[in-house]
């Protein structure tokens, strides 16, 4: 798991079958002092973050199978939640 912060959504008129329906966030991931660290990745997002909001993404690819219900679906990341930065 790591976490990150949503820099955009991507949208397709063309893709796999599993990911119709499904939101697309484009997280750029954070390493230490939450700077970037990586390149952006593209996750499904059930949780509908916004732009600019802070994430927890997995790489778990079983995991995010599972919850699109598809055990043939090339997805590999997924939001598995929402960073709460309110005091």
């Amino acid at each position: 798991m790591q976490h990150g912060i949503v820099i955009g959504h991507a949208t397709s008129t063309i893709k796999h079958p599993s990911f119709a329906g499904w939101k697309l966030a484009i997280v750029q991931t954070l390493g230490i002092n939450d700077q970037p660290e990586a390149d952006p990745i593209i996750a499904i997002d059930s949780y509908n973050a916004a732009a600019g909001q802070k994430v927890l993404v997995n790489c778990d690819g079983r995991a995010a199978r599972e919850l699109i219900g598809d055990v043939k679906s090339p997805v590999r990341w997924f939001v598995c939640g929402l960073i709460d930065e309110t005091n």
